[in-house]
């Protein structure tokens, strides 16, 4: 088989590419700068230059493919206003841009990659691919960005006959996570993290692999038309990061950061963003951390894929045993 892959330089569409690359499928990845991307090159895919605004390139890349996996986008919670048309260009209409393309090379299995982000808050709950987000309280631009994207491939979907598959990623982790996971978890063995922030946040902690084989069994055996969560095991932060010290023969920070402190922080977040290694808009950060949850379940895509994500305790494990910037596990 042969697959277009957008987001191959990410750390999910990465994975992605090895696993197809290790399965035996040739993969066209688009890449902004295809002499940045010798990762891939190594991995013997073949580079196609260009972007999420550029049209051409985009259906010039396709044209000949098997199959579709569109995982890029742009992730960050906490932007500035500045940045939000950039976000909305790449996130939105980066989608609709993959998706005409498919359509015009007349692409028979396309998968794109959404996220749980989409549901929003999901207020102690887990939910499932049925859920609607009420979109009266967005947490991030993020989470607004990739709704519209999700909503634009489905009435695609119905609307047009996109042949696509949308997946839900949770929460991702694992060796060479660049995200603000990754930060904390350096923070936490640096011995910088003696308050931890929001304990409650409600997340679907993933790992890298399984999102990708995830979304692999999508394309292999997913209905067209369907939506599947590929997420892992509910938990919250404090859980995850009791789990982190547990594996590696380390303490947990006792106690929490204070939230009404960092509301406090709102208006100095550019300064004080900078000094703490978070982004710029702390009120957006704190809107999609304080008390929320994030919890889907993979039932579906366990039932009708067969999908089954390692726990969270094996997942650290070997997350902490193949990168190099963190302690080996203990036991």
């Amino acid at each position: 088989m042969k697959v277009f892959v957008t987001g191959g330089t990410g750390f999910i569409g990465g994975e992605v590419v090895r696993q197809l690359r290790g399965r035996g499928d040739d993969v066209v990845c688009l890449v902004r700068s295809p002499e940045k991307a010798g990762k891939l090159k190594e991995l013997g895919c073949e580079l196609a230059a260009g972007d999420l605004g550029d049209e051409r390139a985009i259906r010039a890349a396709m044209t000949g493919c098997d199959a579709a996996i569109h995982a890029a986008a742009v992730y960050e919670v906490g932007i500035p206003a500045k940045q939000r048309p950039s976000m909305w260009d790449a996130n939105v209409e980066g989608t609709r841009r993959v998706m005409e393309a498919a359509l015009a090379e007349k692409i028979p299995r396309i998968v794109y990659v959404s996220t749980v982000g989409i549901f929003g808050n999901t207020h102690k709950e887990v939910v499932d691919e049925s859920y609607k987000n009420p979109e009266t309280d967005f947490t991030s631009y993020y989470e607004e960005t990739k709704l519209e994207a999700h909503k634009l491939v489905q009435r695609m979907i119905d609307e047009q006959d996109l042949p696509a598959i949308i997946v839900q990623p949770g929460g991702v982790y694992g060796p060479g996570d660049t995200s603000q996971v990754a930060d904390l978890l350096e923070q936490f063995f640096a011995g910088k993290l003696p308050l931890l922030p929001f304990p409650e946040l409600g997340i679907c902690m993933t790992h890298v692999e399984d999102i990708a084989g995830g979304i692999l069994l999508a394309l292999e055996k997913g209905k067209l038309g369907e939506t599947y969560v590929i997420s892992g095991p509910a938990t919250t932060m404090r859980e995850a990061i009791e789990t982190v010290a547990r594996v590696s023969g380390r303490k947990a920070p006792k106690r929490n950061l204070p939230t009404g402190l960092m509301k406090m922080m709102v208006p100095f977040g550019p300064v004080v963003g900078k000094v703490m290694g978070q982004p710029p808009n702390l009120r957006e950060l704190i809107s999609s951390g304080d008390n929320v949850t994030f919890w889907a379940s993979y039932d579906k895509a366990e039932r009708e894929l067969g999908y089954s994500p390692r726990g969270m305790d094996e997942g650290l494990r070997q997350t902490l045993a193949a990168d190099s910037r963190f302690p080996d596990p203990v036991g």
